[in-house]
């Protein structure tokens, strides 16, 4: 998908860097030229040499390297590439490019492009949380400059929290979405994905053990193709998609809203194992043991139908809506019972079944339904499912 594609990776000077040696790997197995650049802190975690070996080209760290500089190299370099990315945009460097510093080779080819720019941030929580570099974030993104990551996560300083740089394969998918012009360019799809979890009190919560990686991988397949993506997300396991928006929700109701505050969208995919119900009575402190063996009692109450409330909208009603089945027994009947049920355009249906494994899996065994009658599809991987599922989409939308 990036063959003949041009991407100077600038490396910053964070322990986050060994995550780039990767970066260029998986760059240059979907056919990109990779051109690293390494500031001088980034010479510290990784070497010039493991970069070039990786990248098959010759590795730029001096701004005035007088042979390079003879014909204006660092023009050149920002003019040459189809993107530039930066990885792992540190806080350092994310300042210096929101005031226009040009210091070294790194900042004097940001400054010197014509070129999209793509930062990946990475650095302690504290410093991603702290106002100043919140403000430099937001200049930047009014400059048009592209952003994945970061994700939550442990952190190299023993802290936790949001810091972490997004992984090569999401900032590879960034990198295709940033340079594809695909079938759903200018198209905005809404995903959701994973599970929600429902209170009971402040510790204990009903949920599933979906891990949200099919729905990311559905994501990362239509960003790909050019689309628009809002993710929408319950606290999933797997990492967040890349080139995508972002929301983050715990329960069904606050997935709801958030769905309806993202439309209109052109297609939505509920790929999201939405909990059935909620305790209506979850209280605001920790249920106790009783001495005696008594059990609690919980009332339970239905959850809203996200699906069928989005597949039944009077006005602003997608075009494309595409539910998920996630049964145990008679998958095709009941499937196919769901997909009138509800309104819907398409159910994927799969067996979930625990010898299956594939709720919280890496691969998937599914059943296209739609108003033709049920397609099967051989059992793959999930990305494999995502690839053809946006594929799909993107034919029916053209």
């Amino acid at each position: 998908m990036l063959a003949g594609k041009r991407v100077l990776l600038i490396i910053g000077g964070g322990i986050a860097a060994y995550k780039s040696l990767d970066l260029i790997r998986r760059l240059k197995e979907r056919g990109a030229n990779v051109t690293p650049v390494l500031t001088r802190s980034a010479s510290e975690f990784v070497t010039p040499l493991s970069a070039s070996a990786l990248a098959g080209e010759k590795v730029y760290t001096d701004l005035f390297d007088l042979t390079d500089e003879a014909e204006m190299g660092h023009i050149q370099l920002s003019r040459s590439a189809d993107l530039i990315v930066v990885a792992p945009a540190t806080a350092d460097l994310m300042g210096k490019m929101a005031v226009g510093l040009a210091g070294d080779l790194a900042t004097t080819l940001l400054m010197a492009t014509d070129k999209r720019v793509l930062i990946a941030p990475a650095m302690n929580v504290r410093m991603w949380e702290h106002t100043a570099t919140k403000r430099n974030l937001e200049t930047l993104k009014a400059d048009g400059v592209l952003t994945v990551g970061p994700d939550e996560g442990d952190m190299a300083c023993g802290e936790f929290g949001f810091g972490r740089m997004a992984e090569p394969l999401e900032i590879t998918a960034a990198v295709e979405a940033a340079l594809t012009d695909g079938p759903l360019k200018g198209r905005h799809v809404i995903v959701t994905s994973g599970p929600t979890h429902e209170p009971i009190d402040p510790v204990r919560y009903i949920a599933n053990r979906s891990s949200g990686a099919q729905g990311a991988a559905i994501a990362e397949a239509l960003s790909g193709l050019g689309a628009s993506v809002t993710f929408v997300s319950g606290p999933a396991t797997s990492a967040m998609p890349g080139g995508c928006k972002i929301l983050r929700v715990e329960t069904a109701a606050e997935m709801k809203a958030a769905v309806e505050q993202a439309l209109p969208a052109d297609a939505v995919v509920f790929a999201a194992a939405v909990a059935d119900w909620h305790v209506t009575d979850a209280g605001p402190s920790k249920i106790k043991k009783d001495d005696k063996g008594g059990l609690p009692s919980f009332k339970l109450a239905e959850n809203p139908d996200i699906l069928k409330t989005i597949a039944n909208l009077p006005e602003n009603r997608p075009k494309l809506v595409v539910g998920f089945a996630a049964e145990t027994d008679q998958v095709l009947e009941n499937a196919t019972a769901k997909r009138l049920r509800k309104g819907c355009d398409w159910i994927v249906a799969n067996d979930v079944r625990p010898e299956t494994g594939i709720m919280g899996g890496s691969e998937n065994d599914v059943c296209l339904i739609t108003e033709n009658g049920p397609e099967n599809w051989p059992r793959m991987s999930k990305r494999d499912v995502a690839t053809r599922l946006a594929q799909k989409i993107a034919e029916t939308l053209s």
